[in-house]
C-alpha cells in the first residue's frame, strides 16, 4: 500500500525477471501452488491467520505468502506473473484501472469500523496544537505515507465534511514510521497514521482531529485482495473461498487475530495488545468504491473516471 505507482514500469520489470515458473502449478499431494503479495501490516492478519488454520489447503491451495512493500509492488508482481493474488488499497487499484492494467478484484481485504475513536487510521497533532477539528486542517502541513492515494484523498473528504476547504493543505510524503517524530519536532502540523502507529501516537501524547476512513465515506473498503485476467477461474474460485472464511473467522477470533500479528510483523507485543483493529468482513461495499473513484477524479488523482464494475466483477 506504501510505494507510488509511477513506480509501477521499473517495478514490472523487476517482478518480470523474477517471477516463479513454478507458482499456481500443482503441488505434491495435488494442491495449487499459489504465491501472494502481501504487505506485512495489521491489516492482512486474516489471510496470514488463515493460512495457519488450513483454510486454504482446504481448498485446495498450496499458499505462499511473500512479503512486498506496498501496492505498486503487489500489482507489478501480479501483472506480471510473480503473484496469483495480491492485496492493495483502493486507490492503488484504481489508478492500476485507468493505467490499463488487468487487475480484478477477488475478495474483501480491509474495511473501516465506520467508528471515529474505534477505528485503525486517524489524523493526528500535538496536544497542544490549535488544530481541534478537520476544518482547521485547512492550510497546514500533513504527512501522508504516499501522495495522491487513498490518504490525501479521505483526508479531502473529511475536511469538506467539517465544513472547511482542503485545497490549501500541503500534504508532505512520510513513511508512517517516521511520522510521529516528524510531528513532534514541528516538521508537519498533522500526520495521518494506521495502527499500530495510531496507538503509539496516541500514548505519547498526540491528539486525533479526524478518523478518516471512518468520517470520509460511510462503510469504507480500504482495501482488497485482487488477481489478474490470466489467473484460471477455478482457482480463483477456490482461493476467494479460503479468503472469505479467513476473514470471517479473524472478526469473530480478534485475539487469535492480534496473535498472528507476532508472527509476521515487527510490533512490539505489548502494542499488539492495545491497537484498534479494522473490521474484516467478507462484503466489498461497491459503494464506497466508487465515492472513493469520484473523489479521487474530483482531486485529481484520477484522470478520469473509472469502471468500478471492471474492477470489482
Amino acid at each position: 500500500m506504501r510505494r507510488r505507482l509511477t513506480t509501477l514500469a521499473a517495478a514490472l520489470l523487476l517482478a518480470s525477471s523474477a517471477a516463479c515458473g513454478s507458482a499456481g502449478e500443482p503441488a505434491a499431494g495435488g494442491k495449487d501452488k499459489v504465491n501472494a503479495g502481501v504487505i506485512a501490516i495489521v491489516d492482512t492478519a486474516p489471510i496470514h491467520l488463515g493460512k495457519a488454520k488450513g483454510f486454504f489447503d482446504k481448498q485446495g491451495i498450496d499458499l505462499t505468502i511473500t512479503p512486498v512493500q506496498g501496492g505498486a509492488a503487489s500489482i507489478s508482481g501480479a501483472v506480471s506473473g510473480q503473484f496469483q493474488f495480491a492485496f492493495a488499497n483502493t486507490t492503488s487499484l484504481l489508478t492500476a484501472r485507468e493505467q490499463g492494467l488487468d487487475v480484478k478484484v477477488v475478495a474483501n481485504g480491509v474495511s473501516s469500523t465506520g467508528e471515529p475513536g474505534e477505528d485503525f487510521s486517524a489524523v493526528l497533532v500535538k496536544q497542544d496544537s490549535p488544530i481541534r477539528t478537520a476544518r482547521d486542517l485547512a492550510g497546514k502541513k500533513v504527512s501522508v505515507n504516499q501522495l495522491k492515494n487513498i490518504g490525501d484523498t479521505t483526508i479531502r473528504a473529511s475536511v469538506r465534511e467539517a465544513g472547511g476547504d482542503p485545497a490549501g493543505i500541503e500534504f508532505v510524503e512520510l513513511a508512517f514510521p517516521d511520522a510521529p517524530a516528524a510531528l513532534e519536532s514541528g516538521q508537519v502540523d498533522a500526520i495521518w497514521v494506521v495502527e499500530p502507529f495510531v496507538s503509539q501516537a496516541l500514548s505519547r501524547g498526540a491528539r486525533a482531529v479526524t478518523w478518516n476512513f471512518a468520517e470520509a465515506v460511510d462503510d469504507l473498503t480500504v482495501a482488497m485482495y485482487f488477481t489478474t485476467g490470466k489467473t484460471d477461474p477455478d482457482l480463483v474460485k477456490r482461493f476467494t473461498a479460503a479468503m472469505n472464511e479467513s476473514l470471517t473467522y479473524a472478526q469473530g477470533h480478534p485475539e487469535e487475530a492480534r496473535e498472528v500479528l507476532k508472527t509476521y510483523t515487527k510490533i512490539a507485543p505489548e502494542v499488539i495488545a492495545e491497537i484498534r483493529l479494522p473490521r474484516w468482513g467478507t462484503e466489498i461495499n461497491r459503494d464506497s468504491v466508487q465515492a472513493i473513484a469520484d473523489l479521487a477524479q474530483g482531486d485529481g488523482v484520477l484522470k478520469g473516471k473509472v469502471d468500478v464494475a471492471a474492477l470489482i466483477p
